[in-house]
């Protein structure tokens, strides 16, 4: 007698192996049938003419806060995700010190796009933690829909030893040793690993960089030496000045662990970047070094307003946007000549514009109320029709609406040929889903029913069988997910049933589903039959079966495996 048996699918284990018919036995939360399972179960989802693959692995979320407030990590397992990882680009809420939440919440709120009222609403005036495993014991009381591993973070450590010097200035060998402590217990809790940046778009708050970004080489080299000594664990980074290939070899060397990197994007630092990017990647693998490079297959699509204008944050211009404490000066700023001309400038000159690149025309008007007409207007071709400067333009809009208005721009990776090569390489791995992170700005928790509709079905870039690799056993091998990944005899059940003709994700709709009714961008899932997760059915056509009120059967992976 199985708990759950499912029948007549299309059976895509994880492997890459070729894929079969036939059923799938469910006792205890466990696979222990492949093939036949002639017995009778106590629920039965006919799978015929389905695929009946392993959960879906989501190595870089930021979803570190939202589980204190939703138990369903919304909307993951929509599009059939059943374990994710937080902790990613060295943010987190764990360790934190009471004096310093409310800086962790505005640190949050700028490189992450996240509402600080939602923050402060969903965590509470006292948060249930303070140190990491203290952390982990909250999020495995509290309990999830589906599985959760979380790394510790360099900027919450940071904060956590030095105080706002962590924004300022280098460590000193002291308090490198306090962070490497740290690090040890949580990683001894059950941490996966630990996560650093040194990117220059990761601008906290008043504008500073934030912590991990005035950290060098040494001292997060010395902190990854805790996970070499524990013999295991991930080390997630992200690319920035000081913090490259060169490094990245250096520390997988120095502590004998993975590293993997965010992220190798289509068009990310001019023409012909990338391909040197891949290159180097290839090399280090030749050399037998763990360096793992995380592609994305979405364009980077970032919606945005003048208020929190995330993709020029990292511009030096932008600086006094970023201090600004309200949205008076921010308007005083931008009625500025001067500004706007400097702007204009820096714009349109070779290397210039941040992540715009000089250019407008990827850019169109999301949302703008005293003129419905203009909305998914092209930047560009709008200032051309109105003769006016395109950057004069968004800035226009954005005051006549007190800085509301909302643009949405195509920042990287929108060059499908190039992502072909990049998804299809040998040694990138699928990441940067960013979920939890820049909810009003974008939504790419839907990757996994993109990749399959787009890349599968559309493109044929990837066999079903390829694809199913890359959502489940490569990520979770390289972070060491334990039993996740594969469906195997003996392994957790966690499955996704879907339809390969009409599996996808709808366009981004807006909701006002946060606490304190903050907004989030979303994205809806097709084709989806079933999610289960260790063998419970928790969505079926689309719906949640199981309560967030009630008991769920996602588990906390402590060093990647459940208790």
């Amino acid at each position: 007698m199985y708990d759950l048996k499912v029948t007549g699918g299309t059976v895509v284990d994880g492997t890459g192996a070729p894929s079969y018919q036939g059923d799938v036995g469910v006792v205890d939360g466990r696979v222990v049938v492949l093939g036949e399972a002639a017995a009778d179960a106590d629920e039965v989802i006919d799978a015929t003419g389905r695929v009946v693959a392993p959960g879906f692995v989501d190595i870089h979320t930021h979803y570190d806060a939202q589980v204190m407030w939703d138990r369903m990590l919304t909307v993951s397992p929509w599009h059939g995700v059943t374990t994710v990882v937080t902790g990613n680009c060295g943010f987190g809420v764990a360790p934190t010190r009471p004096a310093h939440r409310d800086l962790i919440i505005r640190t949050l709120e700028k490189v992450e796009g996240m509402s600080a009222d939602a923050l402060r609403a969903g965590l509470g005036a006292e948060w249930p933690f303070e140190s990491f495993p203290e952390y982990l014991d909250a999020v495995e009381a509290r309990g999830s829909a589906i599985n959760l591993a979380a790394m510790i973070g360099h900027t919450p450590v940071r904060m956590h030893v030095m105080g706002e010097d962590a924004t300022e200035r280098a460590a000193t060998p002291e308090e490198i040793a306090a962070m490497r402590a740290i690090v040890a217990e949580a990683v001894e809790a059950g941490a996966l690993g630990f996560a650093t940046s040194k990117s220059d778009t990761h601008v906290g708050y008043e504008g500073r960089p934030v912590p991990s970004r005035a950290s060098d080489a040494e001292e997060i080299g010395a902190i990854a030496g805790a996970l070499g000594a524990a013999g295991r664990g991930v080390i997630q980074a992200t690319m920035g000045r000081g913090l490259a290939f060169r490094q990245f070899e250096a520390i997988a060397k120095a502590t004998g662990r993975p590293v993997s990197w965010t992220a190798l994007l289509a068009g990310a630092g001019g023409p012909g970047v990338w391909e040197l990017l891949l290159q180097m990647s290839h090399d280090l693998h030749a050399a037998g070094v763990a360096v793992h490079p995380q592609v994305s297959c979405r364009p980077l699509m970032f919606e945005f307003t003048m208020a929190q204008p995330f993709p020029f944050e990292s511009m030096r211009l932008f600086q006094p946007i970023s201090a600004a404490a309200d949205t008076r000066a921010k308007v005083a700023i931008y009625r500025d000549p001067d500004f706007r001309a400097a702007l204009r400038d820096e714009l349109s000159s070779d290397g210039g514009g941040g992540v715009l690149g000089g250019s407008w025309d990827r850019a169109v008007v999301s949302w703008f109320p005293p003129d419905p007409s203009l909305q998914e207007r092209n930047v560009a071709a709008l200032a051309a029709d109105r003769g006016v400067d395109p950057t004069d333009l968004v800035l226009d809009l954005a005051l006549e609406t007190g800085l509301e208005a909302r643009f949405r721009m195509a920042v990287l990776n929108d060059d499908e040929d190039a992502v072909e090569v990049l998804l299809t390489d040998p040694v990138t791995m699928l990441g940067l889903s960013d979920a939890g992170a820049h909810a009003s700005q974008l939504c790419d928790a839907c990757f996994s029913t993109h990749l399959l509709s787009r890349w599968v079905r559309e493109r044929k870039a990837l066999t079903l069988e390829a694809a199913i690799r890359k959502l489940t056993s490569e990520p979770a091998q390289i972070f060491g997910l334990g039993d996740r990944g594969v469906l195997a005899e003996g392994r957790p059940a966690d499955m996704v049933v879907f339809d390969p003709e009409t599996v996808g994700c709808s366009p981004l709709r807006r909701v006002h589903d946060q606490p304190a009714g903050a907004d989030r961008l979303v994205s809806d899932a097709s084709g989806i039959d079933a999610v289960i997760v260790n063998g419970t059915p928790i969505r079926r056509h689309g719906e949640d079966t199981v309560s967030a009120d009630g008991p769920l059967p996602g588990r906390l992976l402590r060093n990647g495996t459940a208790r």
